[in-house]
């Protein structure tokens, strides 16, 4: 008869498992860790595998029923979106840890390792580590379908103004890529006399109003339309129209200000020049070099009129000029301007030169104008003006020529122009022949006046180099310091070797 060994006696304080027969020490279940995870499993219930959609357009997840939120690879955000997917089946456990487990960024995968504890037989309390595997999957999140279609929007912006250079529209399209307010725009339509911004919020399109009224003298109003109606739940559907109407007077415009307006300003000419439009109009007198801003309120109350059209220019040749140093101020004068010089001066047209007329005029540009010079101004002279305030105007106060700016070769300075703007995507409908010609005016009045450069973001064009100043003719010119380089993301961002992926 054969005798088996018998069982290792257990070390003092501890028992033998009662499925393996192991030596342990005292537990509650009176097994093994093996044992005890072979009869219970505490993950049970809690799903290995699940969902996530992403919107690749905006590059947002979906929480649940419908709020789409920004999160970064394997951030907190993220965390907390996957565990809500499976919070139901975690009340049954304590979660103890929970972290991202990497994953190729293109692999489609979301991988997360939780540590849970659950009191099981007898009080034991039993610790688990596994792997819930997240598919990503692409949906498109309703505000990008309705950016694609292009055609659903709640809230329209129209924006106006009545004339016939576009100066302002240029300059506002850059204060708004600037600031970046047409990034929640649906769709931007370009039409004769405006632009009209699509957004699929009132919120959206109330925002861009607000920002209109602070960066250029405009007047607004609104106006809804009912589109449908849920009699069961009370809920209106409306579509906003704003429409927003700037002040019809551009840079280089001689206006003529009515007589109260005038006085209001400190005793101004009634016949001044626009030098510049940002939120208000900046008005000058070319005989006193006095200057006055006219805010979109003050324009409403006071309207005036613009007297030429900018094809009207005339050019003409300077044959003297005397600077005139000492002004005397008239009474109740407001401030003059410290970046223009008075001076008077004797012009003759370039279309006139087999003649001996000549017209006499002051100007505030003798700062930059010297006999010989081009420059373009408007006869008044010799024209008939059609104008409330001008016609009960005293001729003798109504000057015969009005000088506006210096003239300069157009193709030389295009040649040189070693800059660029970035453009709104807009769709173009009657669009005019004569917009290139506008917006190379937009683009010498950048040139010559630094105060509204600040406002703009200006790019450097590498495709252009910058030559020496040796043979300038004098004609404004942007400096290297105030360009911006113009950064953007290869197509080719694979990353190998030799590959850029900033240019």
């Amino acid at each position: 008869m054969e005798y088996l060994p018998a069982a290792a006696a257990p070390a003092q304080g501890h028992i033998l498992c009662c499925q393996c027969g192991v030596p342990i020490p005292p537990n509650p279940a009176n097994m093994c860790v093996g044992c005890l995870r072979a009869q219970v499993d505490i993950t049970e219930g809690i799903p290995k595998q699940g969902t996530v959609h992403f919107c690749k357009q905006c590059e947002r997840y979906l929480q649940p029923p419908g709020t789409w939120i920004q999160c970064a690879l394997e951030s907190r955000e993220l965390l907390a979106l996957c565990l809500k997917k499976i919070k139901a089946s975690l009340s049954k456990v304590r979660l103890i840890d929970a972290g991202f487990i990497w994953t190729e960024p293109h692999s489609k995968r979301l991988k997360l390792k939780l540590t849970v504890q659950k009191e099981v037989l007898n009080g034991a309390v039993l610790q688990q580590v596994f792997v819930v595997e997240y598919v990503v999957q692409s949906q498109m999140c309703e505000d990008c379908h309705r950016v694609e279609a292009k055609d659903f929007w709640k809230a329209v912006v129209q924006v106006r103004q009545k004339t016939v250079h576009k100066k302002t529209f240029y300059y506002l399209e850059q204060l708004i890529l600037k600031h970046r307010l047409h990034q929640n725009t649906l769709r931007i339509k370009e039409i004769h006399d405006g632009l009209d911004f699509y957004y699929s919020s009132k919120q959206h399109a109330q925002k861009m109003v607000d920002f209109l009224q602070c960066t250029v003298p405009s007047r607004s109003k609104s106006s809804q339309r009912l589109i449908s109606h849920d009699i069961h739940s009370n809920v209106y559907n409306y579509k906003s129209t704003f429409s927003v109407e700037i002040v019809p007077i551009c840079k280089d415009n001689v206006v003529c200000l009515s007589p109260k307006l005038a006085q209001s300003l400190g005793n101004m000419s009634q016949i001044c020049v626009c030098i510049r439009v940002t939120s208000a109009v900046h008005l000058i007198d070319p005989r006193t070099l006095q200057i006055a801003e006219v805010d979109g309120n003050t324009y409403w109350r006071h309207p005036f009129n613009s007297l030429f059209h900018p094809k009207q220019l005339e050019e003409f040749i300077i044959m003297d000029i005397n600077r005139v140093h000492e002004k005397k101020k008239g009474a109740g004068a407001g401030a003059r301007s410290n970046k223009h010089t008075l001076a008077e001066a004797w012009v003759r047209k370039t279309s006139e030169l087999d003649t001996d007329h000549q017209y006499f005029c002051s100007t505030h540009l003798g700062h930059i104008l010297n006999p010989g010079d081009l420059v373009l101004g408007f006869d008044l002279a010799n024209c008939n003006l059609n104008d409330e305030f001008a016609n009960k105007m005293n001729p003798q106060h109504i000057p015969d020529v009005v000088l506006i700016k210096k003239s300069y070769d157009r193709g030389r300075r295009q040649r040189r122009r070693n800059w660029k703007l970035k453009e709104l995507e807009r769709d173009r409908e009657g669009t005019d022949t004569d917009d290139e010609r506008q917006y190379q005016d937009f683009l010498e009045d950048l040139e010559e006046d630094e105060t509204i450069r600040k406002n703009v973001n200006i790019y450097r064009n590498a495709d252009i180099p910058v030559e020496s100043d040796t043979d300038d003719d004098g004609a404004p010119r942007i400096s290297l310091a105030e360009m911006l380089e113009d950064l953007h993301i290869s197509q080719d961002a694979t990353g190998g070797e030799g590959a850029e992926m900033l240019t």
